[in-house]
């Protein structure tokens, strides 16, 4: 449950009422009039009334410069709401401004995320070159890109392009990153990496790498839009980004080029797969713009990047098959 509070004009009382009575608020409290004419109302709603409820204030309300909406957590309510009630909160997705803070928190770029993706980088080629799975899990477990590929999604999904520009700038600048790392361990490491495998692993691709990053990335969206943060830890190790990014990197340091073909296209796939998963996640749970102009956008938007991300998972797919032909061969 969730307690939303919106200060509005005393003139917008019996509005705030209806919109009350629509969400089929559970509570509904008016607070005293200021002396700047604004009002507070609280209303208690369940999780699957709160979206709609924000909806409707802004709607109604975006006339009024100094109206504000606040959502407030509520840690238990006396008494016990009926079971077809917590049923449906359990099915309520997280509003779409909570969505957009969560990711734009874990698709900035600034000096710190550079450095995790740094040091992220290096865990993992170290872990592949010591052939150490417990390394290699470490960086998984850290992911930085993830959150970048879950914003660009999203991004797409709300019309923001900003978070998309934004997501797709911190992701291209981690992924150059980890090739430049692991690069240059490639080129100065004054061992021979053969006898890795946890390295060979991430040289090898096939259609089953395809299935596990489009079940891993739809895993993800739904983590994030049910609030269940502890699966993004399972998917972080199903569908992890810089161990291939460190494998093709070390083997286009060490001049190891069919090698570092395998793992750029399961880097590649797991890239797609991830942003292809999730948006089909986003709208089967119906996220999208308040507006219609924004949702306008949004819809031409979504329609460019599916097919946009459908056409490179075909390529890459046939570039899987003939790989495996000329290695048959």
């Amino acid at each position: 449950m969730k307690y939303v509070e919106i200060v509005a004009e005393a003139s917008s009382t019996q509005t705030l009422i209806g919109v009350a009575d629509k969400v089929r608020a559970l509570d509904v409290r008016f607070g005293p009039i200021g002396d700047d004419g604004m009002r507070q109302a609280r209303l208690l709603l369940r999780d699957d009334r709160v979206q709609e409820t924000l909806d409707l204030a802004q709607t109604l309300l975006g006339a009024q410069a100094q109206a504000r909406v606040i959502v407030l957590p509520v840690e238990a309510v006396v008494p016990k709401p009926e079971l077809e009630e917590e049923e449906a909160e359990d099915k309520a997705p997280e509003l779409r401004e909570t969505l957009l803070s969560n990711v734009e928190r874990n698709c900035r770029l600034d000096r710190d995320v550079v450095g995790l993706i740094f040091l992220s980088a290096l865990v993992a080629t170290i872990g592949l070159i010591e052939d150490s799975p417990a390394v290699v899990i470490g960086a998984m477990v850290i992911a930085p890109l993830l959150g970048p590929n879950l914003a660009l999604s999203l991004g797409t999904a709300l019309g923001e392009l900003k978070l998309v520009r934004q997501s797709a700038r911190t992701l291209l600048v981690g992924v150059l990153i980890s090739l430049a790392v692991s690069i240059g361990v490639g080129l100065l490491w004054p061992s021979s990496f053969a006898g890795s495998h946890e390295l060979g692993a991430r040289t090898l691709v096939g259609m089953d790498s395809v299935a596990l990053a489009l079940a891993s990335g739809a895993a993800a969206a739904l983590s994030l839009t049910t609030g269940l943060s502890s699966v993004l830890v399972g998917v972080m190790v199903a569908v992890a980004l810089l161990p291939p990014a460190a494998a093709v990197g070390l083997m286009v340091g060490s001049a190891h080029w069919q090698d570092a073909v395998g793992a750029a296209l399961l880097l590649a796939v797991n890239i797609v797969c991830i942003n292809l998963a999730a948006k089909l996640v986003f709208l089967a749970k119906g996220i999208h713009p308040r507006k219609g102009v924004e949702a306008e956008r949004a819809r031409k938007v979504t329609i460019v990047y599916v097919i946009g991300w459908l056409i490179t998972l075909a390529c890459l797919m046939l570039a899987i098959y003939a790989k495996q032909v000329y290695l048959s061969g």
